[in-house]
């Protein structure tokens, strides 16, 4: 798969503001260093890491006709949850207006937010290098990035945990996804 790196990087900067295009440049390389210590393949990881805020910062109008175009539809829990319904319109915007056809990279962005029950080892890098990329000083940003160095899956358990108590606290809604993707990990640790 030969990616044109610069023509996606282009296409970021175009879309986002400066912060969140150094984001997105930064979950890239976190993406890439996970890739190689996991074994993923490190250009899809670069590829998924540099596209997947891509339309983070676009009105939610646009959004939902991506979505739609795309095949898909919201359910009033992502409707009265803005902050995850980029993930499925940034998936749709790749698939449709970029033409990446790559299962592997389009379900990376797709769950790079909420995870998901049975995540790919693609979408478990990209999902841990959003959390742990040079731009992020979130409360315990630094055992994220150790557990990362040691295990994807406590360190992705570890994320969950922290979203799941912080949207308690706040009485905010959880995404399925993420209950589900807490679950399994669980499920998964049991079975060892």
């Amino acid at each position: 798969m030969l990616i044109d790196f610069e023509k996606y990087t282009a296409i970021i900067k175009s879309r986002l503001s400066e912060s969140r295009f150094r984001h997105s440049l930064n979950v890239a390389d976190s993406a890439v260093s996970l890739a190689k210590k996991y074994g993923a393949d490190e250009d899809k990881a670069r590829l998924a890491g540099i596209l997947h805020d891509i339309t983070k910062e676009t009105p939610l109008t646009e959004q939902y006709e991506y979505i739609i175009k795309g095949g898909d539809f919201l359910s009033k829990l992502e409707l009265n949850n803005p902050a995850v319904i980029h993930q499925k319109s940034g998936e749709a915007y790749c698939r449709l207006e970029l033409g990446i056809t790559e299962p592997e990279v389009l379900g990376a962005v797709r769950y790079h937010t909420t995870g998901r029950r049975g995540m790919t080892l693609l979408e478990r890098i990209v999902y841990t290098a959003d959390f742990i990329s040079a731009d992020r000083n979130y409360p315990d940003v630094d055992k994220m990035r150790s557990l990362a160095q040691v295990s994807l899956e406590d360190a992705i358990m570890y994320s969950l945990k922290y979203t799941i108590n912080k949207l308690l606290g706040e009485t905010a809604l959880i995404h399925p996804d993420t209950l589900e993707c807490y679950n399994y990990l669980l499920e998964e640790k049991i079975k060892d």
